[in-house]
Protein backbone atom coordinates (compact mmCIF):
# COMPACT_ATOMS: atom_id res chain seq x y z
CA UNK A 1 0.00 0.00 0.00
CA UNK A 2 1.24 3.45 -0.93
CA UNK A 3 2.07 5.78 1.96
CA UNK A 4 0.07 8.99 2.21
CA UNK A 5 2.26 11.91 1.14
CA UNK A 6 0.44 14.63 3.12
CA UNK A 7 -1.40 13.87 6.34
CA UNK A 8 -3.38 17.09 5.79
CA UNK A 9 -5.34 15.61 2.87
CA UNK A 10 -7.17 12.89 4.86
CA UNK A 11 -7.91 15.50 7.54
CA UNK A 12 -9.48 17.74 4.88
CA UNK A 13 -11.51 14.72 3.69
CA UNK A 14 -12.83 14.38 7.25
CA UNK A 15 -13.62 18.12 7.22
CA UNK A 16 -15.61 17.48 4.04
CA UNK A 17 -17.56 14.69 5.73
CA UNK A 18 -18.19 17.00 8.69
CA UNK A 19 -19.56 19.69 6.37
CA UNK A 20 -21.99 17.18 4.87
CA UNK A 21 -23.46 16.12 8.23
CA UNK A 22 -23.04 19.40 10.14
CA UNK A 23 -26.43 20.93 9.20
CA UNK A 24 -28.21 18.05 10.94
CA UNK A 25 -25.75 17.70 13.82
CA UNK A 26 -25.79 21.44 14.55
CA UNK A 27 -29.48 21.95 13.80
CA UNK A 28 -29.55 24.28 10.80
CA UNK A 29 -30.76 21.81 8.17
CA UNK A 30 -33.95 23.85 7.76
CA UNK A 31 -31.95 26.82 6.52
CA UNK A 32 -31.69 25.87 2.86
CA UNK A 33 -28.80 28.12 1.70
CA UNK A 34 -26.61 27.12 4.64
CA UNK A 35 -27.49 23.45 4.40
CA UNK A 36 -26.83 23.19 0.65
CA UNK A 37 -23.62 25.21 0.92
CA UNK A 38 -22.28 22.84 3.55
CA UNK A 39 -23.37 19.70 1.70
CA UNK A 40 -22.13 20.79 -1.74
CA UNK A 41 -18.84 22.16 -0.42
CA UNK A 42 -18.37 19.03 1.69
CA UNK A 43 -18.88 16.73 -1.30
CA UNK A 44 -16.43 18.66 -3.49
CA UNK A 45 -13.90 19.00 -0.66
CA UNK A 46 -14.14 15.30 0.15
CA UNK A 47 -13.58 14.33 -3.48
CA UNK A 48 -10.64 16.71 -3.93
CA UNK A 49 -9.04 15.74 -0.60
CA UNK A 50 -9.37 12.02 -1.33
CA UNK A 51 -7.88 12.59 -4.76
CA UNK A 52 -5.01 14.50 -3.17
CA UNK A 53 -4.54 11.65 -0.68
CA UNK A 54 -4.08 9.01 -3.36
CA UNK A 55 -2.67 11.04 -6.29
CA UNK A 56 -1.22 14.27 -4.88
CA UNK A 57 -1.19 17.24 -7.23
CA UNK A 58 -0.63 20.92 -6.55
CA UNK A 59 -3.92 21.96 -8.20
CA UNK A 60 -5.85 19.96 -5.61
CA UNK A 61 -4.40 22.04 -2.80
CA UNK A 62 -5.26 25.24 -4.68
CA UNK A 63 -8.79 23.91 -5.16
CA UNK A 64 -9.01 23.41 -1.39
CA UNK A 65 -7.84 27.02 -0.90
CA UNK A 66 -10.63 28.16 -3.21
CA UNK A 67 -13.22 26.05 -1.40
CA UNK A 68 -12.06 27.50 1.92
CA UNK A 69 -12.40 31.03 0.57
CA UNK A 70 -15.91 30.29 -0.72
CA UNK A 71 -16.95 28.69 2.56
CA UNK A 72 -15.62 31.67 4.54
CA UNK A 73 -17.60 34.25 2.57
CA UNK A 74 -20.73 32.15 1.91
CA UNK A 75 -22.63 33.29 5.03
CA UNK A 76 -22.50 36.87 3.76
CA UNK A 77 -22.93 36.09 0.07
CA UNK A 78 -25.88 33.74 0.61
CA UNK A 79 -27.39 35.59 3.56
CA UNK A 80 -27.15 33.07 6.38
CA UNK A 81 -24.82 35.10 8.59
CA UNK A 82 -27.72 35.70 10.98
CA UNK A 83 -27.65 32.01 11.90
CA UNK A 84 -24.65 32.12 14.20
CA UNK A 85 -24.21 28.34 14.31
CA UNK A 86 -24.08 27.99 10.52
CA UNK A 87 -21.87 31.06 10.14
CA UNK A 88 -19.37 29.99 12.80
CA UNK A 89 -19.28 26.46 11.37
CA UNK A 90 -18.56 27.80 7.88
CA UNK A 91 -15.83 30.19 9.01
CA UNK A 92 -14.08 27.76 11.38
CA UNK A 93 -14.08 24.86 8.94
CA UNK A 94 -12.89 27.24 6.21
CA UNK A 95 -9.98 28.27 8.43
CA UNK A 96 -9.01 24.63 9.03
CA UNK A 97 -9.18 23.81 5.31
CA UNK A 98 -7.18 26.90 4.39
CA UNK A 99 -4.44 26.30 6.95
CA UNK A 100 -4.03 22.64 5.97
CA UNK A 101 -3.97 23.33 2.21
CA UNK A 102 -1.51 26.22 2.53
CA UNK A 103 0.63 24.11 4.87
CA UNK A 104 1.01 21.52 2.12
CA UNK A 105 1.69 24.15 -0.53
CA UNK A 106 4.47 25.84 1.43
CA UNK A 107 6.13 22.70 2.80
CA UNK A 108 6.09 20.25 -0.13
CA UNK A 109 9.39 20.60 -1.98
CA UNK A 110 7.80 19.25 -5.17
CA UNK A 111 5.25 22.08 -5.14
CA UNK A 112 7.74 24.76 -4.11
CA UNK A 113 10.11 23.72 -6.88
CA UNK A 114 7.74 25.01 -9.55
CA UNK A 115 8.15 28.57 -8.32
CA UNK A 116 11.56 28.67 -6.66
CA UNK A 117 13.83 26.76 -9.05
CA UNK A 118 12.90 28.63 -12.23
CA UNK A 119 15.79 30.35 -13.97
CA UNK A 120 15.39 34.08 -14.55
CA UNK A 121 14.85 35.18 -18.14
Amino acid sequence: MKQVKHWQDPVNAVAGAWLIVSPWVLGFSGMTPAMWTMVATGIVLGAVALGATFVPRQWEEWTEVGLAAWLAVSPWVLGFRSNETAMVNAVLVAAVILVLALWVLVTDKDYLGHTIDRPAH
